[in-house]
């Protein structure tokens, strides 16, 4: 019971703070390259991280655990750059839902095979969580247009990705969660300079430092309540909680910018209300 709530509480801190890290990263895209406010956000974040270790004196975890947590970050930062690719080739509402649902339908499986069934009720959590999951991420249709099969493609791709990066994020975390986090950080700014060396983005290189820094100092924060719900109690339960964090985007943006959300969404949102409420039992 105990483990539950906890598992539930911090994952949907999780699912805060990373609806608020988009919410910060999307606007600021406005005005800037997405590439350069991700790369600053990790940059930054990634030298935070090595003085709070260095500072704590932390001790280093067993080589394992900074590579489960090394992969998960760098893969996960190539997913990011597909799934923005895949966002900018049509209609952004199925392309999104199919990644959100991914993202949060392969930690399930995975903890599935190999600890088996939950209960009933954490099962009936987490079809209900998957349900809400795909109707939060649906935005308003566009004017007509179909989305290309390569877009959906790449979203799932995506959604595979980052459902196979809070596998390793979880993994990783079991030798130290500042350790894993700061092993994962590495790897992903690694691999976003990587992107923004290769892509050269163009225009938008002024501004960009300050919603990089919110941004990737709460995507931080994030992680940090995802690894910790990962280690108190069910994988599944903590991802699928967590991968609901489009909907703090989606509240943010209407009480910020006055964008209302569709029926879909709002349904979706309570969808997960319930969800939190049978996981939480």
């Amino acid at each position: 019971m105990a483990s539950s709530g906890a598992t539930a509480g911090l994952s949907l801190l999780s699912a805060a703070t990373w609806g608020g890290s988009d919410f910060v990263g999307g606007w600021g895209a406005r005005r800037a390259s997405s590439l350069l406010i991700t790369a600053s956000g990790q940059v930054v974040s990634l030298a935070a991280l090595l003085c709070i270790c260095f500072v704590l004196r932390l001790p280093v975890p067993d080589f394992r655990y900074l590579v489960y947590a090394a992969i998960g970050g760098f893969e996960g930062a190539f997913a990011l750059a597909i799934f923005y690719r895949a966002l900018a080739m049509g209609a952004m509402g199925l392309t999104a839902a199919i990644t959100g649902l991914l993202t949060a339908l392969i930690p399930v499986l995975f903890n599935l095979l190999r600890t088996g069934w939950p209960g009933t009720l954490t099962v009936a959590g987490l079809a209900v969580g998957l349900a809400s999951i795909w109707m939060i991420s649906q935005s308003q249709r566009s004017s007509g247009s179909a989305t290309p099969a390569r877009a959906l493609l790449l979203g799932a791709c995506a959604g595979t990705g980052f459902g196979a990066q809070l596998i390793l994020f979880k993994m990783g975390a079991e030798g130290g969660v500042l350790w894993a986090l700061t092993s994962g950080r590495i790897a992903g700014a690694t691999a976003i300079l990587l992107t923004v060396a290769i892509a050269r983005p163009k225009g938008g290189w002024r501004g960009f430092w300050l919603a990089g820094i919110i941004s990737g100092c709460l995507d931080t924060v994030g992680n940090l309540f995802y690894m910790m719900a990962s280690q108190t109690g069910r994988l599944d339960v903590a991802a699928v909680i967590c991968s609901m964090y489009p909907a703090g985007t989606i509240l943010l943006a209407g009480i910020i910018l006055r964008e209302r959300p569709t029926k879909r969404q709002l349904a979706g949102m309570g969808l997960a209300l319930a969800a939190v409420a049978l996981l939480s039992a």
